[in-house]
């Protein structure tokens, strides 16, 4: 006993030295930036930017002043801010061994830590693959006379008949009722109508101080996410009495998902990870799609050339098919143009400003240590909008995705990149393409205000909504 306590005597104070020096030299290679006031840091800058709709240049000033790698801290946490086409191969092309997916404190409590932006790994890889096995392309093909029939429902109710209608919450409604139909299996009526009023609380909450005082933003999302799972739990319930019935594990998401068994013939997901991973899949698929068919409706308005291609290109595959049939997964491949303008307006206004990342160990980049622990955010226009990929990037050109190989790796990203690129990716452009198809052959439209401006909330949405009126294509 005495010679280990003389050995820990005699080791403890070199250990602790080693420890300070590789402190010291870690705080030498922090990236240069400031930290801000302590817990606030930087956070208050960042939303009111969001806001104001000035984040872009808040970070690209923030980028001219430090390079591409600087610190900052953002909620509450220890940040550090990369940009460019390294930055996002650096997120998007790791394994997991050094960095996790990692979201807001106020987006972790809302959703769970059981989601695919929460998971990394093998658990993020098996959750994954189980969402691919349904929103893969070869999978939705099956599912888009499905939404063909909820877009013609929603245009007979909401389009026809009006001579001005308000675009966004349309389209937050169209997409979230195809949600509703493809992923839950749940038909119009009361449920529905629970549901988007509770999402639209989640949604109000998501990057806001995770601060749980009554009548706060943050209070109302925890609320409704609570009650958006509780429904979601019934719903699980519910299908699997219906799949020991026999029926059908291709009805929507939640059938496909509890049907899928590991090796040892349990289901390979858990129930909060469906609830969970459901949940962001809402997220994505019922505002970015319906923010990007907004701004391509405002793109059409705006420039009649762009409009005139498109109409073109979705007016040769309506005449090609018998009147009243339904569109197919063969049709949508030939609608290459009208997808090469979401494209671009994927690029100019990305749905999606940035996201984050957590380090699992110290990460070197540009000469500099990301220390353990930190966090690590990206944003995703700072290399959509730059000159040197995209030459005169103000510029609205669908022209630049006739060849997307030409684009380099990790500089387009509106859907991540590499084995990161959103699972939804294929489900968000069939009902983006389909919606429009029906729009510009049915409608034509003028916009009531030109102002093309937009905020963000935190996702853009265009001021006053995108008012228009509209003209019947039977009435010209």
């Amino acid at each position: 006993m005495n010679i280990l306590f003389l050995l820990s005597l005699f080791l403890f104070p070199i250990f602790y030295l080693l420890i300070i020096r590789r402190r010291r030299l870690l705080l030498k290679r922090l990236p240069p930036g400031s930290l801000g006031i302590p817990v606030i840091g930087q956070s208050l800058g960042f939303l009111w930017a969001m806001r104001a709709n000035t984040a872009e240049k808040w970070f690209a000033e923030r980028a001219k002043r430090y390079g591409p790698i600087s610190k900052m801290s953002l909620f509450g946490k220890p940040t550090v801010f990369i940009h460019g086409q390294a930055a996002n191969k650096l997120v998007f092309s790791s394994d997991g061994s050094n960095m996790s997916n990692h979201q807001t404190e106020s987006m972790k409590r809302i959703l769970g830590d059981r989601s695919l932006v929460e998971l990394s790994g093998e658990e993020h890889m098996r959750v994954r693959k189980a969402l691919a096995s349904f929103l893969k392309a070869d999978s939705l093909k099956i599912y888009v006379g499905k939404m063909d029939e909820e877009i013609r429902l929603h245009l007979l109710m909401h389009w026809q008949g009006k001579q001005k209608v308000t675009v966004l919450p349309l389209m937050k409604t169209l997409t979230f009722n195809i949600i509703c139909s493809l992923l839950f299996g749940v038909e119009r009526g009361a449920r529905r109508d629970s549901l988007i009023q509770y999402f639209q609380h989640i949604m109000a909450g998501v990057w806001s101080f995770p601060v749980n005082l009554p009548f706060t933003r943050f209070n109302r999302s925890l609320k409704a996410s609570a009650e958006i799972q509780r429904i979601l739990k019934q719903l699980i319930s519910e299908k699997r009495i219906e799949l020991e019935n026999g029926a059908s594990s291709h009805q929507d998401l939640i059938t496909c998902l509890l049907s899928i068994r590991g090796e040892d013939d349990q289901e390979l997901m858990s129930e909060d990870e469906i609830v969970q991973n459901v949940m962001l899949i809402m997220i994505g698929g019922y505002d970015t799609s319906s923010v990007l068919i907004t701004f391509i409706i405002q793109i059409l308005a705006n420039d009649p050339n762009i409009h005139a291609a498109v109409l073109t290109e979705q007016e040769e595959i309506k005449k090609s098919k018998p009147s009243g049939e339904l569109l197919k997964w063969e049709d949508l491949a030939k609608m290459k143009y009208t997808w090469r303008v979401a494209m671009e307006i994927l690029r100019t206004i990305p749905p999606t400003f940035g996201g984050f990342r957590k380090a699992l160990e110290d990460i070197e980049f540009e000469g500099y240590i990301i220390p353990k622990g930190w966090q690590i955010f990206w944003v995703t226009s700072m290399t959509h909008l730059d000159d040197t990929i995209f030459p005169e990037p103000s510029k609205f050109d669908p022209a630049r995705f006739e060849s997307p190989e030409s684009i380099p790796p990790y500089c387009y990203i509106p859907f991540g990149g590499g084995a990161r690129i959103c699972p939804g990716y294929e489900f968000a452009k069939m009902e983006t393409l389909a919606t429009i198809h029906y729009l510009v052959t049915q409608f034509t439209w003028q916009l009531c205000c030109k102002d093309n401006g937009y905020q963000r909330h935190p996702l853009p949405e265009p001021n006053q909504g995108l008012p228009i009126e509209i003209i019947p294509k039977e009435v010209v």
